[in-house]
């Protein structure tokens, strides 16, 4: 039985994903004019990620802002 894998991964062991995910969802659209303009961009660059960083990084910042909310004090 094998229990490492070549870069120290378990080799056998299926991950587990988070129950509720590492990063919560927008339920309540707060970031949706980011994600929009993040998407368009993709949209219209072929999906070049590089090109649409900026909003990307707008997004995430969204995204953060709203988390940091959630965190207790």
């Amino acid at each position: 039985v094998l229990t490492g894998g070549a870069f120290g991964g378990n080799r056998g062991v299926r991950p587990v994903p988070p129950e509720k995910g590492v990063f919560p969802l927008d339920h309540l659209h707060e970031c949706d004019l980011e994600k929009k303009d993040y998407l368009a961009c993709l949209k219209s660059t072929g999906a070049q990620s590089e090109k649409c960083r900026m909003f990307s990084k707008k997004y995430l910042e969204c995204r953060m802002g709203r988390l940091a909310c959630l965190l207790p004090v």
